[in-house]
């Protein structure tokens, strides 16, 4: 299966669904919320894309965030992203 193309300039993307949770949720503001990003698109390229789209709060979020990626641990940026693919966020938890 190939990834969808952008109908306005005619780039292949790939959609990613990206869940906000505690922390994250509050500096997002949203739950959640579908990104585009251009094929071939990396994890590194999804936090920026998201920094830049929510802003400081969030960028401070992401810089000290976990990752999973369709339920798996994300430890490499250069992991590139799947269409369909469900991206979470988890900022750091207390406890124990």
């Amino acid at each position: 299966m190939s990834a969808p193309t952008d109908v306005r300039t005619g780039a292949r993307t790939v959609t990613v669904s990206v869940r906000y949770f505690a922390g994250a949720k509050a500096a997002a503001g949203t739950r959640g919320e579908p990104v585009a990003l251009p094929a071939g698109a990396t994890v590194a390229d999804l936090v920026t894309a998201l920094a830049a789209d929510h802003g400081d709060a969030l960028a401070r979020v992401l810089g000290a965030a976990s990752y999973l990626l369709d339920e798996v641990a994300v430890h490499d940026r250069s992991t590139v992203l799947a269409d369909g693919a469900v991206f979470d966020v988890l900022p750091p938890f207390a406890g124990g």
